[in-house]
């Protein structure tokens, strides 16, 4: 593997090196859990699943950490607004967010450290800080001393003069600096809080990342990402708190693009975001992971209920592929797979994936090989369809792509299509399947079949005969 990542740090393609032989830490940015995960949640997810799948497909043991912010304004507020115990809201959330990812098939971290785990490590790191004149207490509050950090803005690449008040970065005169950022927050009336040498209080945003990174991965580890818009404060300010430290943090950093509606940047702030169980009444979880695979990670993507119906057809054309080589090589087991046959496909596929993970581009490599498989089939040529079949499987898996058997792909679809065809309609297309059976014209047959398939109607082939149901 000669993989090569865009570092935003240095903003270069550079070539992936682990600092470990063998070994690869990976630290992601989770959310913040006071709502159902929304689609932009899932492009992150989904991005950083593929790189932990590539590194691990090369033979790399991958750490992945993932985190959740589970104490935080909006949790706080969110637990008000419904009258609950804001721990319960959290615990709820993260569940929520656990089911979602492995809808769209996202392997489980190694790690999932919350935030509430780690207040005494954070404490102590706070102390750290302060002792090495990069921070200060102000009534009951700590913060980092953005003035006397000379490092700061190394990773965004912004002045200090460019820093403005977020949703986190509260606007306070007491501060030394307008960008100061909060280490540690007083407590407040009614809100959780945990006792510290400045009083009563909870940790600030950005310091449970420099924290946990820290305790899981080391002062130094391999990559760090999340999306772009984690880019600056967040991120850049966990750089100034892990260089505060005198830890160097991440090598390379990552991070990918924005999900767009309507060419604006979709998020809860601007309250223009679908939840990925709003996506799953309409769509199956497959259809929106190929959406976001579809596109390069680093790239906009424009979501849209068309580009999910897109994603929903070059699926089905992937699985016509398989279930037709299916068809044709019986029992599979049996056969030795000639993988030279499709090495062209292999070496491309995986040199798409070393170009800073170009899944659009991989993408064009598996439908070149479907192609080619198609053919096999109709030409009854057995070594190259068993070999096609097994290299596309593989890539699947390389991409968490179909991996399901056809027919279960095609009964999930049809969950989510109205059936729309008589007794009689499926009784003449069952037919009509049956003779181009006959014919030997396997990929009207497969078409047939799997036309049926999507409006719910299951066939089934025994002695000679074919019977149908409904899923």
């Amino acid at each position: 593997m000669t993989l090569k990542l865009h570092n935003t740090k240095t903003g270069e393609l550079e070539e992936f090196k682990p600092l470990i032989g063998g070994r690869v830490g990976l630290y992601a940015c989770g959310p913040t859990v006071y709502d159902h995960a929304h689609v932009g949640h899932a492009r992150a997810t989904a991005a950083f699943d593929i790189l932990v799948r590539h590194l691990k497909a090369a033979g790399l043991a991958v750490t992945y950490v993932r985190n959740y912010t589970d104490v935080d304004d909006k949790i706080i507020r969110r637990a008000k607004e419904k009258n609950i115990d804001w721990q319960s809201l959290a615990r709820t959330y993260i569940d929520s967010f656990d089911e979602d990812m492995r809808a769209i098939n996202c392997l489980s971290p190694d790690h999932t450290p919350k935030a509430t785990e780690y207040i005494e490590e954070m404490i102590k790191d706070i102390q750290a800080i302060i002792s090495r004149n990069l921070a200060y207490e102000l009534e009951g509050d700590v913060y980092f001393d953005v003035g006397a950090y000379h490092q700061y803005g190394r990773l965004s690449h912004r002045d200090l003069s460019e820093q403005e008040a977020g949703a986190r970065v509260a606007l306070d005169d007491r501060k030394h600096g307008p960008a100061d950022f909060a280490l540690w927050k007083a407590a407040k009336p009614g809100e959780p809080s945990w006792p510290s040498p400045w009083g009563q209080g909870r940790p600030g945003w950005h310091i449970e990342c420099s924290t946990m990174s820290d305790r899981l991965l080391g002062a130094e580890f391999d990559i760090h990402g999340g999306g772009q818009d984690l880019i600056f404060p967040h991120h850049e300010n966990e750089l100034a708190q892990s260089g505060a430290l005198g830890r160097p943090m991440a090598r390379i950093w990552i991070h990918n693009g924005f999900v767009r509606l309507n060419n604006e940047k979709m998020s809860k702030s601007l309250g223009n975001f679908f939840t990925v169980k709003d996506v799953l009444k309409k769509f199956d979880g497959e259809a929106l992971r190929f959406l976001l695979v579809s596109h390069h990670y680093r790239g906009p993507l424009d979501f849209s209920d068309e580009a999910l119906r897109e994603a929903e057809k070059a699926l089905e054309r992937i699985y016509r592929a398989l279930a037709g080589a299916e068809e044709l090589m019986g029992d599979r087991q049996s056969l030795a797979f000639k993988m030279d046959l499709i090495q062209d496909y292999q070496g491309r596929f995986q040199a798409a994936l070393d170009d800073d993970l170009n899944t659009a581009k991989a993408l064009g490599v598996v439908f070149d090989l479907v192609r080619d498989i198609n053919k096999a089939v109709s030409a009854g040529d057995l070594a190259r369809t068993a070999a096609g079949y097994a290299g596309l499987k593989l890539m699947g898996d390389h991409l968490g792509l179909w991996q399901r058997e056809p027919a279960e792909f095609f009964a999930a679809l049809a969950q989510h299509r109205p059936q729309s065809l008589s007794s009689g309609e499926i009784e003449n297309l069952v037919a009509a399947r049956q003779a181009a059976r006959q014919a030997k014209n396997w990929a009207e047959a497969d078409r047939l079949r799997d036309e049926l398939a999507g409006q719910g109607v299951i066939l089934e082939d025994k002695a000679g005969a074919t019977t149908w149901k409904y899923t």
